[in-house]
């Protein structure tokens, strides 16, 4: 039963659900056909009968919408202290910090120095140069002057540089190597390591880059620059910020001029906003809490920002539409918050389980990153669904008629009736007559797109930062003018065993295998950190220049190092325990992290969807063609991120240049949020499809009603959210663009293809079997049977 008994309450709510115009009709036909039988397709009666004679409860989710309604300032005034509480605890506690290490060895070896309390700083280096090559033989001096100037203001800060090292001093501590100038001498390099707090090295370098700057100004002639590690955060961090006001800036305004344009009215207009909003700045203020104990990023702030706004305006859309729905046949302004908390509530319920059940898929994952996107974003969203049951119902019964007012002259009429779509009407209708041959060639359109994406191929830029950025065109001229870097590999030694012979002999070994070529080589240096109890072994692999072949090169002697050479010398030492680090390391230990999981959340996302839309829908047919229309969805997506920055077409358009590849963590958190936010239109569409079939209508009837009803209120928060999503492929860094690009068209392909072609063509072909339960998994409960 979806309402009270009419002798379970007096008045108005008594006759919840039985009020006059046509949705009246419905609630009062579904309940007579519930009451005399349990379901359809050869379901027994007798158990409709023996439920009758049992007074039904209400259902809880409508039981809390009720409570909200009659209790509105209590209800709101709960809300407010939640969101006070929030804030107050975010403030308190604050968000720390917590170090995110790599997966994988790299990971082991990063732990390994953070016990041993062994900080290694970053490095940054000061580029001076001639701006004229030709004129570098007559700057020969003022080049000189000029590096020296650097390296004293560099001295003079003392708690910014450290290990300050030049080419052109002859000799003690400052002294560099020759491969520090440019074989024609027009360029010079000053390295020097960051001191300080590592974590707090953006900020120290300031300084640093300060005093270079200071130096430039007096030599006009020459190219005098900073960068590195350092400098690069620093510029990376500034740009992301800036990013997210930017997006932030443009994306609040757009989504009220939709809203606006979908409600026509602007008190309606801001509520989705205000309770998606709040909901946001709750969730954020709460991860102050979980920050403490788990790693909780920087970017983790901006991911719940764009997923809480997604779908806190989802979910009230969905809500305001159909209490709009039912006011327009007729009913009371309490009634039709019940009906809407009966039908809408319900379906919130269950795509907000779903899309907590796809992001809690990264927990699986083991990468730290992924660790704070799944409890913030988890947050956020069961934070929206309670912002859904409790605070919306209550503001709409304190609002009552006044939530129509500001309308907008010549479209707030129209608005506040929240008809039913002709468009959509009319396309359901032909492709449910033909539903084989428009699903047919919706779905093979949806394939060919998703082809390209088997060729995908993951990876990473150097730098994923614009070229314009003056530090990184510094580093790319250091990287011209200074080639073959090496990037060496660490080897992170720890235990009792550090301070013994057999130690002594296993790093004669390391140095025997260097000597001779092949996957390492020398110079191998070992510095004992921690008083003795460990030991930092410094190698460098064979091929570690930044191209593509090195970087495959790199890889392979890195494999070599772990699997043969490690274990033939080090593996031998008793009482000690080794890892490797570095960057080679760090990235290919991240991508076979990301390779391994992602079949593994893949796995477990799909059936734990399958389980609760099973539980939800009580049918087996439904979860099935729910995951396999998502599957299509998210591999369109996949295809034509692969087509534009993988194989560079429209970069000329987006502004960016390829590298080849996508960004190893783009695809499976695309496909973690895309599962979970189709989930909202699906969940949301085949509730009233369902709800139109329970209460005695055809298959084809329930699919055409209930599309005709719901795909209007799906597509409007699809315009909304790729219209957000878009802005992100404005945006600076390629990883942004991808996931902008990616999600604004994952989002409209699912709202238009799947939800209006191929969804009601497959249920048109199944007909009644698609809600067919099997007689042995009919003791499922049916607690979120919508």
């Amino acid at each position: 039963m979806l309402l009270n008994n009419p002798s379970d309450a007096g008045g108005e709510e008594a006759d919840a659900g039985v009020g006059a115009g046509p949705s009246g009709r419905f609630w009062r036909r579904a309940r007579i056909g519930q009451s005399a039988t349990t379901g359809r397709l050869g379901q027994p009666a007798a158990a409709g009968a023996q439920a009758t004679s049992r007074a039904p409860r209400t259902p809880v989710v409508e039981a809390v919408a009720h409570w909200s309604a009659t209790h509105r300032l209590l209800a709101l005034t709960a809300w407010l202290m939640l969101m006070g509480g929030a804030i107050l605890a975010g403030h308190v506690f604050g968000t720390q910090s917590l170090p995110q290490y790599d997966p994988g060895p790299s990971g082991v070896a990063e732990r390994s120095l953070v016990a041993m309390h062994v900080v290694s700083p970053p490095t940054e280096s000061v580029l001076v140069q001639a701006r004229r090559p030709g004129a570098a033989s007559s700057l020969e001096r003022e080049l000189r002057v000029a590096a020296d100037q650097v390296v004293a203001a560099l001295r003079a800060l003392p708690r910014t540089a450290a290990d300050i090292r030049s080419p052109f001093a002859a000799a003690g501590p400052l002294a560099g190597g020759a491969g520090q100038i440019t074989p024609n001498g027009a360029g010079a390099l000053i390295t020097f390591t960051v001191a300080g707090p590592h974590n707090n090295a953006d900020t120290t370098v300031l300084r640093a880059i300060q005093a270079v700057a200071t130096v430039q100004a007096k030599h006009r002639n020459l190219i005098v620059a900073e960068a590195g590690g350092a400098s690069l955060d620093r510029a990376a961090n500034a740009l992301l910020s800036q990013n997210f006001a930017q997006a932030e800036l443009t994306s609040v305004p757009l989504t009220l001029l939709l809203l606006l344009i979908v409600f026509g009215a602007f008190i309606a207009a801001g509520i989705p906003v205000l309770l998606a909003g709040s909901a946001v700045a709750t969730a954020v203020s709460l991860l102050a809490v979980p920050s403490r104990w788990l790693p909780i990023g920087a970017g983790t702030s901006e991911v719940v920002l764009i997923i809480g706004m997604a779908v806190g305006i989802d979910y009230t859309l969905f809500y305001l539409r159909r209490e709009r729905e039912e006011r327009a046949a007729g009913a009371s302004t309490l009634q039709a918050l019940r009906i809407a908390a009966a039908t809408s509530g319900r379906a919130i319920v269950v795509s907000g389980l779903t899309v907590m059940t796809a992001l809690a898929g990264l927990l699986f994952t083991g990468i730290d990153m992924f660790t704070g996107f799944a409890i913030g974003t988890m947050t956020v969203v069961g934070i929206a669904v309670l912002g859904s049951l409790v605070a919306l119902p209550a503001l709409l019964a304190l609002l009552g008629p006044w939530a129509d007012r500001g309308r907008i002259p010549l479209l707030g009429r129209a608005r506040t009736r929240a008809g039913r779509s002709r468009f959509w009407t009319s396309l359901v209708s032909r492709v449910v007559r033909h539903p084989a041959r428009w699903g047919g060639v919706a779905a093979v359109g949806l394939i060919v797109l998703a082809v390209p994406a088997l060729a995908m191929r993951t990876g990473a830029p150097a730098v994923d930062l614009p070229s314009s950025l003056p530090v990184v065109r510094t580093l790319a001229q250091i990287q011209h003018d200074f080639p073959g870097a090496p990037a060496p590999a660490e080897i992170v030694v720890s235990g009792p065993g550090v301070r013994t012979p057999a130690m002594d002999r296993a790093i004669s070994g390391i140095r025997a295998a260097a000597a001779i070529g092949g996957p390492i080589h020398g110079p191998v240096s070992v510095t004992s950190v921690a008083r003795g109890r460990g030991a930092v072994i410094t190698v460098q692999l064979a091929a570690t220049r930044s191209t593509s072949k090195s970087g495959i090169g790199s890889t392979a002697a890195l494999g070599v190092l772990r699997g043969r050479i490690l274990p033939a010398t080090l593996g031998r030492v008793p009482g000690v325990s080794y890892a490797v680090t570095g960057a080679t390391a760090n990235s290919y230990d991240f991508a076979a992290a990301l390779h391994s999981a992602s079949v593994l959340v893949f796995g477990i996302v799909a059936v734990l969807a399958f389980a609760l839309l099973l539980v939800a829908f009580r049918s087996v047919a439904i979860p099935l063609i729910s995951i396999g229309l998502n599957l299509l969805s998210v591999g369109a997506a996949y295809g034509l991120i692969t087509i534009i920055f993988q194989q560079g077409h429209l970069s000329w358009l987006l502004g960016f240049t390829s590298f080849g590849g996508i960004m190893n963590w783009v695809p499976l958190f695309m496909f973690v949020f895309l599962f979970g936010l189709s989930m909202d239109y699906h969940v949301f569409i085949l509730s009233r499809i369902r709800e139109i079939w329970s209460g005695g209508g055809s298959a084809r009837d329930a699919v055409i009603g209930g599309i005709e009803r719901g795909a209007g209120v799906v597509t409007s928060a699809a315009v909304i959210m790729v219209a957000v999503f878009s802005i992100f492929a404005s945006l600076s860094t390629i990883d942004l663009k991808m996931i902008g690009v990616g999600l604004a068209f994952a989002v409209f392909v699912d709202a238009t293809v799947v939800r209006g072609v191929c969804l009601p063509a497959a249920l048109a072909l199944l007909g009644d079997r698609a809600w067919y339960l099997p007689r042995w998994l009919r003791w499922l409960p049916a607690g979120l049977h919508v």
